[in-house]
């Protein structure tokens, strides 16, 4: 796995604390982008086992809302769920400058401690609260060089499908907010209620890859169009066994610097991070799923010793194994 999103500062794991979601809808709002936030917090799963959100979609005085795609949708709430969700969220619009109130509730919710969540070019009305300022953070890559040039204190990055700087949550363009999304829900409930929301949703629970490989990627010449993908399922398969640069090139009959290139541009990340990543979603299934014990869990997923295993684990997640496993293991 790549870094698609930046490591949390801090993580509120056993807090429990995404039970309300409320998504701001503005002029000209982007149907799919609030259709996502729709499917993934406001469907009822509990049925299921799943956890349930209490979510509602805010208009700025409960009106109509027009959307981009020709007809008009009514929130059934204005803005008062917001001042008190404990995820706000704001879909792309046609707003040059958001409502004064819409900008008072997204700083009430940052300095309360909720998370604040834009999709797509939503980004801009969190660039106007100030909430992106000195802060990392994305949208969709067409628009990535206007947000850093309208707010100069961002850190915008551009190849990634999404960012996570403290409780603000960022992503890129249109089914980034899938990734983003899950990825909370990953964080606050765990991997295994992630991946049966993906499930049921018939998408990854983790997309690996960044917007690199839709902006930076050339296209292919006849001589080149191999894909890498029978060599990440066999890397996927073996994780457990030790990976060189040296080695996987050699197994996709490439000189070692082509082969980190390609590797680069096909899933936006080094094979060191890639593997790395990989092996640690594997070790966090493992803690969640399984009795196994650090270590053994650290041979299972390549890493060869607890200590290594501790160190990357605790590096992505800001958390160690053993208090990981305290807060997600047979929660579902």
């Amino acid at each position: 796995m790549p870094y698609i999103f930046k490591k949390l500062p801090t993580l509120r794991y056993g807090g429990r604390m995404l039970r309300s979601v409320a998504v701001i809808a503005m002029p000209e709002v982007a149907v799919f982008e609030l259709g996502v936030l729709c499917e993934l917090f406001g469907y009822d799963r509990t049925a299921e086992g799943l956890p349930g959100y209490d979510f509602a979609v805010c208009g700025v005085d409960g009106g109509p809302v027009p959307s981009h795609s020709g007809f008009t949708i009514t929130p059934s709430h204005d803005l008062a769920p917001a001042w008190t969700a404990d995820l706000v969220a704001v879909v792309p619009n046609d707003v040059r400058q958001a409502p004064a109130e819409v900008l008072d509730v997204l700083r009430h919710a940052h300095d309360r401690g909720a998370w604040v969540m834009s999709v797509c070019t939503g980004a801009f009305t969190l660039g106007e609260a100030g909430l992106l300022d000195d802060r990392r953070c994305t949208t969709h890559w067409r628009y990535t060089d206007s947000l850093a040039a309208r707010f100069p204190r961002a850190k915008v990055d551009p190849g990634v499908l999404y960012v996570v700087d403290g409780t603000v949550l960022t992503s890129a363009g249109t089914a980034a907010a899938i990734d983003c999304g899950l990825h909370l829900i990953r964080e606050e409930q765990g991997s295994a209620v992630a991946a049966q929301i993906a499930r049921r949703m018939v998408v990854p629970p983790h997309r690996d890859g960044g917007q690199a490989q839709f902006i930076e990627t050339p296209i292919p010449t006849m001589a080149s169009c191999a894909t890498l993908q029978p060599l990440l399922a066999h890397l996927l398969e073996t994780l457990d066994r030790e990976h060189t640069v040296e080695t996987m090139a050699d197994a996709v009959h490439m000189a070692a610097r082509t082969f980190a290139r390609r590797f680069r541009a096909e899933t936006g990340a080094t094979p060191h991070d890639w593997l790395t990543g990989q092996r640690v979603l594997l070790a966090r299934r493992l803690l969640e799923e399984t009795d196994l014990s650090v270590e053994a869990i650290a041979g299972r997923a390549g890493f060869g010793s607890a200590q290594t295993l501790r160190h990357h684990f605790t590096q992505r997640l800001s958390t160690t194994p053993q208090a990981y496993r305290s807060t997600f293991k047979a929660k579902v």
